[in-house]
Protein backbone atom coordinates (compact mmCIF):
# COMPACT_ATOMS: atom_id res chain seq x y z
CA UNK A 1 0.00 0.00 0.00
CA UNK A 2 1.64 3.39 -0.93
CA UNK A 3 1.80 6.23 1.87
CA UNK A 4 0.45 9.25 1.78
CA UNK A 5 2.44 12.41 2.02
CA UNK A 6 1.18 12.95 5.09
CA UNK A 7 1.93 9.36 6.35
CA UNK A 8 5.59 9.89 5.32
CA UNK A 9 5.87 13.14 6.33
CA UNK A 10 5.09 11.71 10.16
CA UNK A 11 7.49 9.25 9.42
CA UNK A 12 10.44 11.77 8.71
CA UNK A 13 9.53 13.61 11.51
CA UNK A 14 9.17 10.41 14.02
CA UNK A 15 12.98 9.57 12.77
CA UNK A 16 13.73 13.09 13.44
CA UNK A 17 12.57 13.28 16.62
CA UNK A 18 13.61 9.89 17.55
CA UNK A 19 17.31 11.33 16.36
CA UNK A 20 17.12 13.58 18.96
CA UNK A 21 16.39 11.19 21.94
CA UNK A 22 19.19 8.91 20.10
CA UNK A 23 21.66 11.72 19.57
CA UNK A 24 21.03 13.48 23.10
CA UNK A 25 21.67 10.49 25.00
CA UNK A 26 24.82 9.13 23.10
CA UNK A 27 26.33 11.47 21.12
CA UNK A 28 25.93 11.53 17.43
CA UNK A 29 29.20 9.61 16.74
CA UNK A 30 28.40 6.72 18.87
CA UNK A 31 24.99 6.85 17.19
CA UNK A 32 23.78 4.49 14.67
CA UNK A 33 21.09 4.32 12.19
CA UNK A 34 19.27 0.84 13.59
CA UNK A 35 19.59 2.60 17.48
CA UNK A 36 17.56 5.86 15.52
CA UNK A 37 15.29 2.75 13.67
CA UNK A 38 14.51 1.26 16.99
CA UNK A 39 13.70 4.43 18.96
CA UNK A 40 10.92 5.80 15.89
CA UNK A 41 9.67 2.39 15.40
CA UNK A 42 10.83 2.23 12.28
CA UNK A 43 12.76 0.18 9.43
CA UNK A 44 15.93 0.72 8.24
CA UNK A 45 14.69 1.16 4.74
CA UNK A 46 12.14 3.66 6.11
CA UNK A 47 14.73 5.74 7.50
CA UNK A 48 16.94 5.33 3.51
CA UNK A 49 13.74 6.72 1.99
CA UNK A 50 13.72 9.42 3.58
CA UNK A 51 17.99 10.13 4.88
CA UNK A 52 20.91 8.77 3.46
CA UNK A 53 22.83 8.46 6.16
CA UNK A 54 22.80 9.94 9.79
CA UNK A 55 24.45 12.97 9.02
CA UNK A 56 21.71 14.10 6.76
CA UNK A 57 19.30 13.43 9.74
CA UNK A 58 21.49 15.43 11.74
CA UNK A 59 21.40 18.64 9.02
CA UNK A 60 17.63 17.97 8.86
CA UNK A 61 17.41 18.71 12.38
CA UNK A 62 19.38 21.83 12.29
CA UNK A 63 17.09 22.72 9.71
CA UNK A 64 14.03 22.39 11.75
CA UNK A 65 15.24 24.05 14.66
CA UNK A 66 17.00 27.12 12.99
CA UNK A 67 14.43 27.93 9.69
CA UNK A 68 11.23 28.45 11.59
CA UNK A 69 12.99 30.23 14.12
CA UNK A 70 14.20 33.06 11.72
CA UNK A 71 10.93 32.38 9.88
CA UNK A 72 9.30 33.66 13.06
CA UNK A 73 11.60 36.47 13.26
CA UNK A 74 11.28 37.72 10.02
CA UNK A 75 7.38 37.82 10.07
CA UNK A 76 7.75 39.91 13.42
CA UNK A 77 10.45 42.31 12.64
CA UNK A 78 8.30 43.48 9.70
CA UNK A 79 4.85 44.29 11.30
CA UNK A 80 4.31 47.76 11.78
CA UNK A 81 4.73 48.27 15.61
CA UNK A 82 4.99 51.19 17.11
CA UNK A 83 7.25 49.87 19.87
CA UNK A 84 9.67 48.03 18.29
CA UNK A 85 11.78 47.39 21.56
CA UNK A 86 8.69 46.41 23.30
CA UNK A 87 8.01 43.93 19.79
CA UNK A 88 11.60 42.59 20.71
CA UNK A 89 11.15 42.05 24.15
CA UNK A 90 8.27 40.01 23.69
CA UNK A 91 9.72 37.87 20.97
CA UNK A 92 12.56 36.92 23.08
CA UNK A 93 10.75 35.93 26.15
CA UNK A 94 8.07 33.89 23.54
CA UNK A 95 11.72 32.30 22.61
CA UNK A 96 12.23 31.33 26.12
CA UNK A 97 8.90 30.15 27.16
CA UNK A 98 8.76 27.88 24.30
CA UNK A 99 11.53 25.66 25.47
CA UNK A 100 9.71 25.12 28.68
CA UNK A 101 6.88 23.90 26.43
CA UNK A 102 8.02 22.11 23.69
CA UNK A 103 10.98 19.51 24.73
CA UNK A 104 12.33 18.53 21.51
CA UNK A 105 12.86 22.22 20.87
CA UNK A 106 14.79 22.04 24.70
CA UNK A 107 16.49 18.80 23.83
CA UNK A 108 17.37 19.60 19.98
CA UNK A 109 18.49 23.23 21.68
CA UNK A 110 20.70 21.15 24.27
CA UNK A 111 22.17 18.73 21.68
CA UNK A 112 23.73 21.67 19.31
CA UNK A 113 24.96 23.60 22.32
CA UNK A 114 26.17 21.35 24.90
CA UNK A 115 26.31 17.82 23.51
CA UNK A 116 27.59 18.10 19.99
CA UNK A 117 31.69 17.87 19.19
CA UNK A 118 31.49 20.02 15.91
CA UNK A 119 34.44 17.93 14.67
CA UNK A 120 35.48 15.61 12.00
CA UNK A 121 32.08 14.52 9.91
CA UNK A 122 30.61 17.06 11.67
CA UNK A 123 33.14 20.45 11.18
CA UNK A 124 30.76 21.31 8.17
CA UNK A 125 28.09 21.97 10.87
CA UNK A 126 30.01 24.65 12.81
CA UNK A 127 30.21 26.85 9.89
CA UNK A 128 26.33 26.48 9.28
CA UNK A 129 25.85 27.07 12.86
CA UNK A 130 27.79 30.59 12.50
CA UNK A 131 26.03 31.79 9.27
CA UNK A 132 22.77 30.85 11.38
CA UNK A 133 24.19 33.06 13.70
CA UNK A 134 24.94 35.65 11.66
CA UNK A 135 21.69 35.80 9.97
CA UNK A 136 20.07 36.09 13.12
CA UNK A 137 21.90 38.77 14.47
CA UNK A 138 21.57 40.88 10.95
CA UNK A 139 17.30 40.14 12.14
CA UNK A 140 17.63 41.59 15.84
CA UNK A 141 19.47 44.52 14.34
CA UNK A 142 16.61 45.60 12.00
CA UNK A 143 14.15 45.97 15.73
CA UNK A 144 17.18 48.11 17.25
CA UNK A 145 17.01 50.27 13.43
CA UNK A 146 13.88 50.76 13.75
CA UNK A 147 13.56 51.45 17.09
CA UNK A 148 16.14 54.37 16.63
CA UNK A 149 14.54 55.48 13.71
CA UNK A 150 11.43 55.77 15.40
CA UNK A 151 13.30 57.62 18.32
CA UNK A 152 12.81 55.03 20.97
CA UNK A 153 16.87 54.83 20.84
CA UNK A 154 19.30 57.70 21.19
CA UNK A 155 20.70 58.82 17.38
CA UNK A 156 24.47 57.53 18.60
CA UNK A 157 23.09 53.96 19.39
CA UNK A 158 24.90 51.07 17.91
CA UNK A 159 22.28 48.88 16.59
CA UNK A 160 25.09 46.15 15.29
CA UNK A 161 26.33 46.53 19.16
CA UNK A 162 22.86 46.12 20.61
CA UNK A 163 21.93 43.40 18.38
CA UNK A 164 25.28 41.09 19.64
CA UNK A 165 24.40 42.25 23.20
CA UNK A 166 20.66 40.64 23.06
CA UNK A 167 22.02 37.34 21.47
CA UNK A 168 24.71 36.56 24.19
CA UNK A 169 22.09 37.83 26.88
CA UNK A 170 20.15 35.09 25.29
CA UNK A 171 22.62 32.19 24.82
CA UNK A 172 23.50 32.87 28.48
CA UNK A 173 20.07 32.39 30.06
CA UNK A 174 19.98 29.65 27.44
CA UNK A 175 23.08 27.82 28.74
CA UNK A 176 22.27 28.22 32.26
CA UNK A 177 19.03 26.65 31.97
CA UNK A 178 20.45 23.94 29.73
CA UNK A 179 23.20 23.30 32.00
CA UNK A 180 20.65 23.06 35.03
CA UNK A 181 17.11 23.13 34.70
CA UNK A 182 15.55 22.17 37.76
CA UNK A 183 16.40 25.17 39.98
CA UNK A 184 15.40 27.35 36.76
CA UNK A 185 11.73 28.56 36.21
CA UNK A 186 11.99 29.45 33.17
CA UNK A 187 8.24 30.91 32.71
CA UNK A 188 8.98 33.47 35.96
CA UNK A 189 12.43 34.22 35.43
CA UNK A 190 12.83 33.99 31.66
CA UNK A 191 10.82 37.05 31.31
CA UNK A 192 12.18 39.22 34.28
CA UNK A 193 15.66 38.01 32.75
CA UNK A 194 14.07 39.82 29.53
CA UNK A 195 12.74 42.89 31.20
CA UNK A 196 15.62 43.44 33.13
CA UNK A 197 17.97 43.66 29.80
CA UNK A 198 15.52 45.65 27.98
CA UNK A 199 15.11 48.28 30.91
CA UNK A 200 19.01 48.80 30.61
CA UNK A 201 18.41 49.83 27.34
CA UNK A 202 15.65 52.08 27.39
CA UNK A 203 12.19 52.89 29.48
CA UNK A 204 10.73 49.65 27.76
Amino acid sequence: MRRTKEEAENTREDILNAAVNIFWENGVARSTLEMIANEANVTRGAIYWHFKNKIEIFEALQERLHRPFIGMIIEDVEKDHPEPMIQLRDLCTKLLLELEENEQKRKTLELFLLKCDYSCELEVFKNRYCANKTEKMKLFQRYFEKAQKAGKLPIDAQPDLLAQSVSCYLKGILLEYLENPKPFNMKKQGPALIDLFFRNITNV
